[in-house]
């Protein structure tokens, strides 16, 4: 091959100018980043900023109040320790409370007017012994001991009662039958009166708080009235203890 004919192979270029070359490309785009953004991109950014700043401050706040307020959280009440569980179990049970009395049923006072069924079918009233003295015997049940003896007592003293023109009336709240049988049973000459729904024993304030063997109950509190033949009071005995109570009464009546 002649010399002619022989292509020149490309020579390679120096290395310093390589580094100046690719250290002007460097210096290049360094200086495109860091130019300020074109006119279009600034005044878009602009525009976005100024809507945010023309919107209302309570927008985000109303957007927030359409959301369902949040539940409050309910108060946990404290379960009764056993130790109060146990002192409320142990507090005394409430007494039960006591008929009203009559206020009007004094020595002196006149004695409330009553109308009632009586052993044998009859009825009886207060204006049927007007002009004589009464006696008045509350006992709570008919055929117990204590009332079967009150009762008896009052009985064999009668005819002394009606010497001193004074009558006498038992009075409880057995229903008539119980009080026939009662009157059969012991031979009793005193009038029975039946007074089931305690209008009368209220009225002489005999229906109240009793006791027995530790219970409380309402019932008849053993009462003996003595009236004057114009119907006023002339002594009251309550709490009557029955032995000797009949003979008690009838020198009452003797002393008047």
């Amino acid at each position: 091959m002649s010399k002619k004919t022989r292509k020149k192979s490309p020579k390679t270029p120096p290395l310093k100018a390589v580094r100046a070359k690719s250290g002007k490309s460097a210096k290049t785009s360094t200086k495109t980043s860091a130019k300020k953004p074109s006119a279009k991109t600034s005044k878009a950014a602009a525009k976005k900023s100024g809507k945010a700043a023309g919107k209302p401050a309570g927008a985000a706040s109303a957007k927030a109040s359409h959301k369902a307020p949040s539940k409050p959280l309910r108060k946990t009440v404290p379960a009764a320790s056993p130790a109060r569980t146990v002192a409320a179990s142990k507090a005394p049970a409430k007494p039960v409370a006591p008929a009203s009395r009559a206020s009007g049923l004094t020595e002196g006072a006149m004695a409330p007017a009553f109308r009632l069924p009586r052993d044998g079918g009859d009825t009886v009233s207060l204006a049927d012994y007007r002009g004589r003295k009464l006696v008045l015997f509350f006992y709570p049940r008919a055929d117990t001991p204590g009332c079967t003896k009150e009762a008896i007592d009052f009985t064999r003293l009668s005819s002394a009662f009606a010497e001193h023109q004074t009558a006498v009336l038992g009075v409880s709240a057995d229903p008539l039958k119980a009080q026939e049988a009662f009157r059969d049973k012991h031979g009793l000459a005193t009038p029975l009166v039946s007074d089931e729904q305690h209008a009368m024993l209220e009225a002489y304030g005999v229906w109240g708080e009793k006791s027995m063997y530790g219970r409380t109950f309402l019932g008849i509190v053993r009462t003996t009235v003595l009236l004057g033949a114009d119907g006023r009071i002339l002594k009251v005995w309550r709490n009557v203890k029955v032995d000797g109570h009949a003979e008690e009464v009838l020198a009452a009546v003797r002393a008047l």
